[in-house]
């Protein structure tokens, strides 16, 4: 039996997290290497999505206070 060298493409596979002014790269959940960013590099997100200070938010509605609903019905579901 012999051992034989193989390249196996992954791409589809990496996920990039923002961190520190760099793109960490992952395999799964094992760190594989880092893209470093230029100084005053910009993060273009689409709508309902925003930057502040090297971190991604999503901005989302929901409903607030103690027995909030998103419509008006009662407790079994009728509207």
């Amino acid at each position: 039996m012999t051992l034989k060298h193989h390249k196996l493409e992954i791409t589809d596979r990496v996920i990039g997290k923002l961190e520190n002014g760099q793109i960490q790269l992952y395999l799964e959940n094992e760190k594989i290497g880092n893209i470093e960013l230029p100084e005053g590099f910009q993060i273009h997100l689409e709508h309902h999505y925003e930057a502040e200070q090297q971190k991604i938010y999503q901005n989302v509605t929901a409903t607030e206070g103690k027995d909030a609903r998103y419509t008006d019905c009662d407790e079994g579901g009728w509207c």
